[in-house]
């Protein structure tokens, strides 16, 4: 997962409460630190997505694949 999709999945999982999740929620599971604070240490922006959806009961159908934009049609 690259950092675009990362933010793409917050803000369409999270919407207007995902900024404040990046900046308010401490998750143990990226040592004790925000989403941005994990990112800004160089955590893998997958393994903060998948931190940020145990954490917040994201079902797991809404996990995986998400971020990504649509292919082009040719």
């Amino acid at each position: 997962m690259r950092r675009s999709e990362f933010d793409r999945a917050v803000a369409d999982e999270f919407g207007a409460r995902g900024g404040s999740l990046m900046t308010d929620l401490v998750l143990s599971a990226v040592g004790g630190r925000t989403p941005a604070e994990a990112l800004s240490a160089g955590a893998d922006p997958r393994e903060v997505w998948l931190a940020l959806c145990a954490e917040t009961d994201v079902p797991l159908e809404r996990r995986y694949g998400v971020g990504r934009l649509d292919p082009r049609r040719r």
